[in-house]
């Protein structure tokens, strides 16, 4: 069995969810070795997320980023932690509900998605600045 491991910093990017799969397999070359595996994809922070969803239409993301907005809203009353800004209590409720890691199969050298599936980077702060992610894949 073969294990590659490699750290990825990302660019900045704007509150919302974006599609980070060809910045991956740009990256992570590894991949294309692989006979059968997994890609494990995690992100080393509390306030941003990764998610597994639709690739084509735009739109979907923009859904996305206004119903956590409402499902996660700023400024509730409640929140103690708020010395960050009003995005950060926010920011860390809709990544724990999300996710800091994204597993996908790997068949013949390439991601086993489907059709219309990507792998989200989820940038849940209004400045949330260059996230690191850690790519792991594994397999024969």
């Amino acid at each position: 069995m073969k294990f590659y491991q490699k750290e990825l910093q990302l660019p900045p990017f704007p509150r919302g969810f974006h599609l980070i799969t060809e910045i991956i397999t740009g990256e992570f070359k590894n991949i294309t070795s692989l006979q059968t595996g997994i890609l494990q994809v995690f992100i080393a922070h509390t306030s941003a997320s990764l998610c597994l969803n639709e690739n084509a239409d735009p739109s979907v993301r923009q859904d996305f980023e206004r119903h956590f907005n409402k499902m996660v809203p700023e400024n509730m009353p409640y929140y103690k932690h708020n010395y960050e800004g009003p995005d950060d209590m926010p920011a860390h409720l809709k990544a724990a509900l999300l996710g800091s890691n994204v597993s996908v199969p790997i068949t013949d050298g390439r991601l086993n998605v489907g059709t219309w599936q990507g792998i989200y980077l989820c940038e849940h702060r209004n400045n949330g600045g260059s996230r690191r992610i850690v790519l792991s894949a594994f397999g024969i």
